[in-house]
């Protein structure tokens, strides 16, 4: 079907059209001109969606327009405010009760490049509101207990008892990379995750479901790099259970720490799996003593942390292991409960854009039950209907109660992940025109541009330019929090873009003029921004495994490094006779009084143990003959290069300078 005439069987632009297709999944670029049937088909069918999007941006743009070309009013102006760690720009400018132009105008100078939608975080708005002579204080927020959390909290404390009913608990498996977080859900599934993983690495996080004495236990299937810490800590957050995974040969590390502390936040009870014992170096003892001295006293040491020994490439105590979170969910049975009978409400664990299916978000339901055909809204607004609702085998179901993960086709929009889905029977009308705020490129928080207020400081730290669009949020957040943490005193990190979905023209062109590396993490670009970088002569770089995507960034910022030049003594002559003085040279006889001297060495002369001169040793001599080095306690001749006097007694310290290559 021509472009053409499927705009005109949707009543809209074909520029339009083509622009907002991307958005809802439809891999076309700008100058397409022809759909396959198949694909038309799809596209006339959410014919609506597609046309309340493009009046939505219409209308954006419209109020943007009106809002930016107002002057500026006689404003009050304040000289303290509150703010959240993020906010968006329009927000921003209100709580410093100040025109929106002038914020933006401010924003610019300090290198942010921001829309009204767009959102800064907190650290970037201190660096504006400093110049509008107003302190910026972080608003209070509760930390016990995640706000989005909160919410279903106190849904399920107000049902009626009686009404309650047990559901699966759902477990978090954490650790340190290569412990064997993925090899211990491969064995509890009893399938082969690792080969079906790019990389041996969870790629996306998911969940899933097994049956363990007629008992459902819900797995959130968290990734295994440390690149995933902001994603464990969210998996932590709406768990019942956490798995601890430690190796029985390499015992706590960093990342082992970190996974500790976010259990310890989230006051949930931990098993500590030690896995790898079928290893010959394997220390169990060891890991108890290093988790002692963390206060995690072991139960047979008399205290009251829960320890299973497994192995889990040999298969050996998973059983114990799922026994003992049964044990531990039955003591904490009065906290795992819901109401299945209720509309659902549950929280978002990942969302992404699929090309063939559109906006897709996978859901742990938390109380309630999500049926086929039900309206979905986040934060009040209108976000589609569950068209079609899917098990984590990617079967087709009619309804999921309370700790069943479920992935969700027929959203209009991405949700953020950590987003709290709630079922409605009413639509209100407000919510069919609901602005496209939390789309794409308004889920990104504008923090990177901010510039440093020493800025002596730096100008001295290289910085290396990222431009990242994935395929879903969560690694979208991850790869970023990641990539900011590499930095030294000589370079760091700044990402100027990031966003999901297909690479764009846009992309391509931000990434010319600023200098920076394109990355694209499990997406493509779109046709003409492929052809528009072949022609530029950009190349994009391509990742399904994040570790590498890290690795080769860390490699990028180590050329840029000026190498390290170490210096090794190697030893010292005194001077017994000078023998000829030229303009440039010295010809002098020496005895080596410590360690030993080498031709093409460097040289310091000290004379009254003050260096006087530098110099380097063009030939060398002993017994008439040039040699390369001579020993403790032997005599030579040195011909010297150097403008400086020498004179009998000064001492020659002798040493060599080698470049290495830093790496972060």
């Amino acid at each position: 079907m021509n472009v053409s005439e499927l705009s005109r069987k949707l009543r809209v632009n074909t520029k339009e059209l083509l622009e907002v297709l991307p958005g809802f999944g439809f891999d076309v670029g700008k100058k397409a001109i022809k759909f396959d049937d198949k694909i038309a088909r799809k596209i006339i069918y959410i014919g609506e969606e597609i046309r309340e999007k493009i009046e939505a941006d219409k209308q954006a743009k419209l109020d943007e327009f009106k809002i930016l070309n107002e002057g500026p009013n006689v404003v009050q102006e304040i000289t303290e405010a509150e703010m959240p760690s993020v906010v968006t720009v329009r927000d921003f400018a209100t709580i410093l009760n100040r025109p929106v132009n002038e914020v933006i105008k401010e924003l610019m100078k300090n290198g942010v490049l921001a829309s009204l939608n767009e959102r800064i975080d907190f650290e970037t708005a201190s660096i504006v509101a400093d110049e509008f002579g107003v302190k910026l204080s972080l608003t209070e927020e509760i930390k016990d207990i995640p706000k989005r959390s909160l919410k279903i909290k106190q849904i399920i404390e107000k049902e009626e008892k009686s009404d309650l009913q047990a559901r699966a608990p759902v477990i978090v498996v954490m650790g340190h990379v290569d412990h064997g977080k993925t090899k211990l859900l491969d064995a509890i599934r009893k399938t082969d995750v690792v080969a079906g993983e790019a990389g041996g690495i969870t790629q996306h996080i998911g969940a899933y479901q097994v049956h363990k004495k007629d008992t459902l236990i819900t797995f959130i299937d968290t990734p295994g790099h440390e690149a995933f810490t902001a994603m464990r800590s969210r998996g932590a957050k709406i768990a019942d259970v956490a798995i601890l995974v430690v190796a029985a040969n390499d015992s706590i590390k960093p990342q082992t720490v970190e996974a500790i502390k976010i259990i310890q936040q989230s006051e949930i009870p931990m098993v500590v799996a030690i896995n790898k014992i079928d290893l010959p170096e394997s220390n169990i003892e060891k890991v108890k003593q290093d988790l002692a001295s963390m206060n995690l006293n072991p139960e047979d040491w008399g205290g009251d942390t829960i320890i299973v020994p497994i192995s889990a490439k040999e298969n050996q105590n998973i059983d114990d292991l799922l026994d003992t979170i049964l044990l531990v969910a039955e003591l904490e049975k009065e906290k795992i409960m819901a109401n299945p009978n209720k509309e659902a409400v549950g929280t978002i664990i990942e969302s992404h854009i699929d090309k063939g299916e559109g906006p897709v978000a996978t859901v742990l339901i938390q109380n309630g039950t999500l049926k086929k055909g039900d309206n979905l809204t986040i934060n009040g607004e209108f976000y589609g209907k569950a068209r079609s609702l899917k098990d984590y085998t990617n079967k087709d179901i009619v309804e999921a109660s309370p700790s069943v993960p479920v992935k969700i086709i027929g959203l209009k929009y991405a949700p953020k992940v950590g987003d709290i889905v709630e079922v409605t029977k009413k639509i209100e009308r407000k919510h069919k025109k609901t602005k496209e705020f939390q789309i794409q490129k308004d889920e990104t928080v504008i923090s990177s541009f901010a510039q440093i207020q020493n800025e002596d400081e730096e100008s001295k730290v290289t910085k290396v330019n990222l431009i990242i669009k994935t395929d879903v949020l969560r690694s979208l957040e991850a790869i970023s929090e990641s990539l900011e943490k590499i930095e030294s005193e000589e370079i760091k990190v700044k990402i100027i873009s990031k966003g999901l979905g297909n690479i764009t023209d846009a992309d391509v062109d931000l990434a010319l003029s600023s200098e920076a590396m394109l990355i694209g993490f499990n997406v493509k670009p779109i046709s003409s921004a492929d052809e528009l970088a072949r022609e530029k002569g950009l190349e994009i770089k391509y990742y399904d495994i994040i570790y590498k995507l890290i690795e080769d960034v860390k490699a990028q910022m180590s050329q840029q490094l000026s190498p390290e030049i170490v210096r090794e003594d190697l030893g010292k002559l005194k001077v017994l006779a000078i023998f000829k003085v030229e303009p440039k040279n010295v010809v002098l006889g020496g005895k080596v009084t410590k360690g030993k001297i080498v031709n093409k060495g460097k040289v310091e002369v000290l004379r009254d143990k003050e260096i006087i001169a530098t110099a380097e040793i063009a030939q060398l001599q002993a017994g008439k003959q040039d040699v390369n080095e001579v020993l403790e306690d032997q005599e030579c001749g040195i011909n010297l290069t150097t403008k400086k006097e020498i004179k009998e007694g000064d001492i020659l310290q002798v040493y060599q300078e080698q470049s290495i290559s830093k790496i972060l």
